[in-house]
C-alpha cells in the first residue's frame, strides 16, 4: 500500500483554510461543552446556563454555515471529484457532533437533573472522556486533509477514549441502580449517562468512517 503525505487539496489553500476554520469550531464546541456541562454537574442550574446554551447554538450555526460554504466550493470549483462525497459526509458527521453537544447541554438545563455527590466525579469524568473522543476524531480529520499518515495514531485514540467512556458509563449505571434513589431518579440519571456516552459513540462512528475514507485514498 502506498503512502500519501501530501494534503488532500494540494495548492488549493482557500478550501483548506475554510476546513481548518470549520474544525476549529468543532473543537471549540467540545471545549465549551466540557466546561459548561462539568460546571452544571457540580452546581446545577445557574443564571449563566441560558447564555451558555445560546453560545453553543451560535457556534453550531456557524459550523453549519462553514460546512455549506465548503460544499459550495467543492462543487462550483470541481475540486477532488474522487473524494468529494467522502469529505462532505465527514463534514456533516462532524457538524452533527457539534449539534449533539448543544442538544445534551440544552437537555441538562431544561430537565435539571440532580447529581448527588456520589456520582459527580464520574459524571465529570464521563463528560471529559466523551469530549476527548470527539477531539481525537477532529484531530484525525485534520490529519486526513493534511498528512494522512498521521491520522492512524489519532484514530487509535478515538477508540481508546470511547472504550474509557463505556467503562465509566457502566460503572456509573451500576452505582446508580444499586443506590437507594427512587426508580424515577435512577432512570433520569441513567438517561443522561446514556446521552453523554452517546457523544463518544458518535465520535467513534466518525472515526470508523474516517478509517474507511483514509484507506480509499491510499489505494
Amino acid at each position: 500500500m502506498k503512502t500519501i503525505k501530501i494534503g488532500l487539496f494540494g495548492k488549493t489553500k482557500k478550501v483548506e483554510v475554510m476546513i481548518d476554520d470549520f474544525l476549529d469550531h468543532i473543537s471549540e464546541g467540545g471545549r465549551q461543552f466540557k466546561k459548561y456541562a462539568t460546571t452544571f454537574v457540580e452546581t446545577g442550574l445557574t443564571d449563566k446556563c441560558v447564555e451558555q446554551v445560546e453560545q453553543m447554538r451560535r457556534l453550531e450555526q456557524e459550523g453549519n454555515r462553514l460546512r455549506q460554504l465548503i460544499e459550495t466550493q467543492l462543487y462550483t470549483k470541481m475540486l477532488i471529484p474522487d473524494s468529494r462525497g467522502d469529505v462532505l459526509s465527514l463534514l456533516e458527521d462532524l457538524n452533527f457532533l457539534l449539534g449533539l453537544t448543544e442538544d445534551i447541554f440544552l437537555a441538562l438545563i431544561v430537565e435539571k437533573p440532580v447529581f448527588g455527590n456520589a456520582y459527580k466525579a464520574d459524571f465529570k469524568l464521563l463528560v471529559s472522556s466523551a469530549v476527548k473522543t470527539m477531539e481525537s476524531a477532529v484531530m484525525a480529520s485534520r490529519a486526513f486533509f493534511r498528512n494522512i499518515d498521521a491520522a492512524r495514531k489519532h484514530l487509535e485514540h478515538v477508540g481508546l477514549h470511547e472504550e474509557e467512556s463505556d467503562q465509566i458509563s457502566t460503572r456509573l449505571k451500576r452505582s446508580i441502580f444499586s443506590s437507594e434513589l427512587t426508580l424515577n431518579e435512577k432512570m433520569h440519571l441513567r438517561y443522561f449517562v446514556d446521552k453523554i456516552d452517546n457523544l463518544a459513540d458518535e465520535a467513534e462512528g466518525v472515526g470508523d468512517w474516517l478509517a474507511i475514507y483514509s484507506i480509499k485514498r491510499v489505494l
